[in-house]
C-alpha cells in the first residue's frame, strides 16, 4: 500500500492546474513537469513505445503475452487539475483507519471535513484516507486515475502469469478545461476501445454523460448621467437580470439530479454599458439539450423586442455529446468492466455522469470509452479526499479487465 500512496503523493504535489484563457496546449507550462516525470516512470517500469508529443500527450504500450488475437484495449486519464480552486502547494494528509468522525483539515483556519455534511465519508470507515490540508484541492481528479493505470501496468509486468492482450495507455493535458481529447491521436493510440479512469465513488461505471454547450450572453447598454437619464439610459445589468429571471428557476445545478438537465450561470461581469453572462448548458437527452439552446435564443429575442437597439446577443458553442450513442453499439465493453467488478466483489454503480470526461469526446472520435471509478470525492475543492483502498480496487479492476478480455477472445 505504501508504494501506491507514495506514487500518488508524488503526482499531486506537482502543480498542474490548467488555464481556460490560454491558447496553448498544454494550457500551462507547469503541466510539462508531471508529464515528463510520467514518461520517465513509464520507461522505468518497463513499458514499450513510450512517447510524448509536442502537446504533452503521453502514450505507451504493454505488449500482449498471449498467442491468440485479442483486441487492443486502452486506459486513459488526465494529469491537469481544475482551475476552479488552488492546485499549487498541495500538502496531502494521511488519515489511517478512519473512524467516521470529523477530520480536522486545518485547525488554524477551522476547516473541517465532516460526515455530517459529506455523508459519503461513512462509506469508508476503517479505510486509509488521503485528504488536503484545507487550503488547496487534492488532485485525485485525475491523478488517482494515473496512479491506478501506472500501478496496474507495473503489476502486470511483474506478474506475467496474468494473460492479457496488447494494452495501450494514454495521459492527456487540459481535460478540466474541456480540451483533453482535442489533440488526442486516436489512430496512433490504435485501440479498439478504452476506459477512462476518471470517476468518483468505488464501483462507478458510466457510459452516459451530458450533452454540453457553453453560452456567452452579451448585453449592451447606454451610459448617460443618471440625473438626466430619463428615456436615454439603458442599464445592461438590469436587462441581464431580466434574461436570468426568464430562464426556469428550478433548472439549475443545485436543484437537479440524475438525468435532469440545467442552465448554470457561472460567471457574470457587468457595468451599465455592458454586461456579460457565461452559462453552461447540460442535458442527457439530445432533444431536450437542443430545446435548451433554442429557449435561450427565444428569451433573448423576446427581450430585444422591447428595445430599438437589440441589446442582447448570444454565442452558443457545443462542447461534447452523450457517449451513450457510441458505446451502446459495442456494449460488451461495459459488460466486461461490470464482470470485472463483480468478480472482485465490487458492486457496479451504473449511472449517468453529471459532467463529461475525455471519454465522451473520444467516443465520438472513434474510440468508445466508458468511464470507471478512480475513487476520489469532492473534486475541485478543499474538501477533496480519496480512500487508498479505492485506488487499490481500481488497480484490481484494470488488471481484471485485461485478463477477462484476453479470455473472451481465446479460441
Amino acid at each position: 500500500m505504501q508504494h501506491i500512496i507514495d506514487r500518488f503523493i508524488s503526482y499531486v504535489t506537482i502543480d498542474t492546474e490548467s488555464d481556460p484563457t490560454s491558447e496553448t496546449t498544454p494550457s500551462t507550462a507547469k503541466q510539462w513537469n508531471l508529464a515528463n516525470l510520467l514518461v520517465d516512470e513509464l520507461n522505468r517500469i518497463g513499458l514499450s513505445d513510450v512517447t510524448i508529443d509536442e502537446n504533452a500527450y503521453i502514450m505507451a504500450t504493454l505488449p500482449s503475452n498471449v498467442d491468440h488475437e485479442v483486441p487492443t484495449i486502452g486506459f486513459v486519464s488526465h494529469f491537469d487539475t481544475s482551475p476552479d480552486f488552488i492546485g499549487a502547494n498541495v500538502k496531502p494528509q494521511i488519515v489511517p483507519n478512519y473512524d467516521g468522525k470529523d477530520i480536522i483539515l486545518n485547525a488554524e483556519k477551522n476547516i473541517v471535513l465532516s460526515p455530517d455534511y459529506f455523508d459519503d465519508l461513512l462509506l469508508y470507515k476503517g479505510n486509509t484516507l488521503i485528504t488536503t490540508d484545507g487550503t488547496t484541492l487534492l488532485g485525485a481528479d485525475d491523478k488517482a486515475g494515473i496512479c491506478e493505470i501506472v500501478s496496474a501496468m507495473e503489476y502486470l509486468i511483474n506478474h506475467p502469469e496474468i494473460k492479457h492482450g496488447k494494452i495501450r495507455i494514454g495521459f492527456t493535458p487540459d481535460e478540466e478545461i474541456g480540451r483533453g481529447a482535442h489533440k488526442f491521436d486516436v489512430a496512433k493510440f490504435g485501440a479498439a476501445w478504452a476506459y477512462t479512469m476518471d470517476g468518483s465513488q468505488i464501483g462507478e461505471l458510466e457510459y452516459e454523460n451530458f450533452n454540453a454547450a457553453g453560452a456567452v450572453v452579451t448585453v449592451k447598454g447606454k451610459i448617460v448621467h443618471p440625473g438626466y437619464a430619463k428615456g436615454k439610459m439603458i442599464n445592461s445589468m438590469l436587462i441581464a437580470n431580466d434574461f436570468i429571471a426568464a430562464l426556469p428557476s428550478n433548472e439549475i445545478p443545485q436543484e437537479t439530479t440524475g438525468r435532469e438537465g440545467f442552465y448554470h450561470l457561472h460567471t457574470m461581469n457587468g457595468k451599465v454599458e455592458e454586461t456579460t453572462l457565461q452559462y453552461i448548458i447540460r442535458d442527457h437527452d439530445k432533444d431536450k439539450f437542443e430545446a435548451r439552446k433554442v429557449l435561450m435564443q427565444h428569451i433573448a429575442s423576446d427581450i430585444n423586442k422591447k428595445y430599438a437597439s437589440d441589446p442582447i446577443s448570444i454565442e452558443i458553442k457545443d462542447q461534447y455529446f452523450n457517449m451513450k450513442e457510441k458505446v451502446e453499439p459495442v456494449f460488451h465493453i461495459v459488460e466486461i468492466a461490470e464482470e470485472a467488478m463483480n468478480s472482485l466483489g465490487i458492486t457496479p454503480l451504473i449511472k449517468p455522469i453529471r459532467g463529461g470526461t475525455d471519454g465522451s469526446q473520444l467516443s465520438f472520435m472513434g474510440l468508445p470509452c466508458p468511464n470507471i471509478f478512480a475513487g476520489g470525492h469532492n473534486f475541485h475543492g478543499r474538501y477533496e479526499y480519496v480512500p487508498v483502498e479505492s485506488i487499490l480496487s481500481a488497480i484490481d479492476v484494470i488488471v481484471k479487465i485485461t485478463e477477462l478480455t484476453a479470455e473472451k477472445y481465446k479460441k
